[in-house]
């Protein structure tokens, strides 16, 4: 498959948070290739297509949990995660090349 991300480097960023494992916002632009800021833009023009199970918006304590790893989150005002569902609307909502043709498939078997 063309565009196919390793799996290794899916599975490190990879978090379970309220019992659910996500991906950070920050991870996903990063690997469909657009800046954090258009990717939440994009959400939150087609809000309606991530219901609470696809997105969730990270408390401070989570965040702040979570920083240890992600470095670049400590000082973030809000930091978004999305589940499996979350991550295939996300290919959808999209206007960038990478987020229409890249495959982060088979997540079912890693999310």
């Amino acid at each position: 498959m063309k565009d196919l991300i390793p799996q290794e480097v899916v599975e490190r960023r990879i978090f379970v948070i309220r019992e659910q494992k996500v991906m950070l916002s920050t991870h996903l632009a990063e690997l469909y290739g657009v800046e954090t800021r258009i990717l939440i833009q994009a959400v939150k023009r087609n809000i309606e297509r991530f219901p609470e199970d696809f997105m969730l918006k990270l408390t401070r304590e989570e965040i702040m949990r979570i920083s240890q790893i992600v470095i670049s989150l400590k000082y973030s005002k809000s930091v978004y995660a999305f589940t499996e569902h979350g991550i295939l609307m996300l290919s959808s909502v999209l206007n960038s090349e990478k987020g229409l043709s890249r495959s982060i498939l088979p997540l079912r078997e890693r999310l």
